[in-house]
């Protein structure tokens, strides 16, 4: 009975790591970037929110999040 046993638990090991190995997805080509690598982030002249360089908008070297702060210039900040 303990041989049947140790030899069903062994099956069942072998079922459990081939079943494992075959559920590797392929890479894809045109996968996003690793998790690791981040967009640059920008912060707004005028509210001081940080966005990423892509989608914000830029004037003589300022970053803007928006055409109205853009518009609106750098506001004055209290620190």
């Amino acid at each position: 009975m303990v041989r049947l046993l140790l030899w069903v638990i062994l099956i069942a090991v072998a079922v459990y790591f081939f079943k494992r190995m075959g559920k590797r997805p392929a890479p894809r080509k045109n996968s996003p970037p690793p998790e690791g690598v981040a967009a640059p982030m920008v912060r707004c002249e005028h509210c001081g929110v940080y966005l990423p360089r892509d989608r914000a908008l830029s004037q003589q070297q300022q970053w803007y999040c928006s055409q109205a702060h853009l518009e609106q210039g750098p506001a004055a900040r209290e620190r």
